[in-house]
C-alpha cells in the first residue's frame, strides 16, 4: 500500500477518518491525499421563486440580492473547505506523517474519486456524513455511493477511533472475501495482528475447504489465524463476536456470495457497517 485518499467533510466522523488514516499510513508508509468535495449547487432542483407578485423593480432587486447571497455562500464554502483540509493536514503532520496532500474539488463526489483513485490503494471515509441524523442508525448516502462505485478497497471509519490490536474477516467463500484475504496476506497493514477468520453457516465440505484455503493463504503471509465456523444469523454472530473478543476492525466483502445485486451493498455488509462500532474494510 503506497497511497491513500481520505474524504474529509466536516462531520463528526472527520476526526475519526483522520485518526484511521494516520494509523494506516504509519503501518504502511503510505502517502495521503485529504479530499474535500464541494457539491454542485442547484443540481436536481430549481430554486424557489420568492419574487411572487412583486413589481419589476422590486423583483429585480430581490433576485440580485439572492444572487449575491449565492455567490457569498459559494466563497464561504470554499474557504471552509480549505480550512477543514488544512486543519486535518496539520493534525496528521503533527502526528509524524510527512507526505500529506490536499485536494479541494467542485462537483460530484463519485466523479472526484474516480479521477484520483487510480493512483490510490485505499479510500477512507466516515460512516455518516455532515447532514446525518446521529439519533438514527442510517448510513450516509455518499458512503453507499462510494462503495458501489469505488474500484479500490474502502475503509469506513467508526464514530471514534480506538487502537486496533486484532481484526476479524467475515468469510463467506465469495470472490470479494477471497480478494480481501489475498490483499491482507500480501500487504503490511495488518502485520503482527491476530486474525479471526469467521464463517457463519453450516460447515459443509466445500465451505470447509474454502475456509482452510483462506487460512493457509493468511498463514503463509505470516499471520496467526483462528479459522472457525459459527451458527446463527451473520449480522448477529459477527457483531457479538466483535464485542466479545474486543475486535478492533472488521474486514468483509461488499457483496455476499449469493444473491449479488449490482446496485446495492449486500444486506449483511449494510447491517455490519450500520451497527458495528469498529471500522469496516470492504472489498468489491
Amino acid at each position: 500500500m503506497t497511497h491513500l485518499i481520505a474524504l474529509i467533510d466536516g462531520s463528526g466522523y472527520s476526526q475519526s477518518v483522520a485518526d484511521l488514516t494516520r494509523w494506516v499510513a504509519e503501518r504502511t508508509n503510505a502517502s495521503v491525499d485529504l479530499m474535500h468535495v464541494l457539491g454542485r449547487r442547484g443540481v436536481g432542483s430549481e430554486r424557489a421563486d420568492l419574487s411572487g407578485n412583486l413589481k419589476l423593480g422590486a423583483r429585480s432587486a430581490l433576485l440580485k440580492e439572492l444572487s449575491d447571497l449565492d455567490e457569498q455562500k459559494a466563497k464561504l464554502d470554499v474557504k471552509r473547505g480549505r480550512l477543514l483540509l488544512e486543519d486535518a493536514k496539520a493534525g496528521l503532520e503533527e502526528a509524524g506523517l510527512t507526505t500529506v496532500g490536499t485536494k479541494l474539488r467542485h462537483g460530484d463526489l463519485i466523479e472526484s474519486i474516480a479521477e484520483f483513485e487510480g493512483d490510490a490503494d485505499l479510500i477512507v471515509v466516515g460512516k455518516r456524513g455532515e447532514a446525518a441524523d446521529f439519533a438514527k442508525l442510517h448510513l450516509g448516502s455518499n458512503l453507499e455511493r462510494v462503495v458501489r462505485a469505488a474500484k479500490k478497497p474502502v475503509l469506513v471509519a467508526s464514530r471514534a477511533f480506538k487502537p486496533i490490536e486484532k481484526f476479524l474477516i467475515a468469510f463467506d467463500g465469495g470472490e470479494s472475501a477471497m480478494k480481501a484475504v489475498r490483499h491482507i496476506a500480501e500487504g503490511k497493514l495488518f502485520t503482527g495482528l491476530p486474525c479471526t477468520l469467521l464463517c457463519v453457516g453450516k460447515p459443509t465440505e466445500g465451505m470447509q475447504k474454502k475456509l482452510d484455503d483462506a487460512a493457509d493463504i493468511l498463514r503463509k503471509g505470516g499471520y496467526s489465524v483462528d479459522a472457525q465456523f459459527a451458527k446463527g444469523e451473520p449480522e448477529d454472530v459477527i457483531k457479538d463476536r466483535i464485542e466479545a473478543d474486543n475486535i478492533g476492525l472488521l474486514v468483509m466483502g461488499a457483496y455476499g456470495h449469493s444473491r449479488i445485486r449490482s446496485l446495492i451493498i449486500g444486506s449483511t455488509t449494510t447491517e455490519m457497517v450500520r451497527s458495528c462500532h469498529v471500522p469496516v474494510m470492504m472489498f468489491r
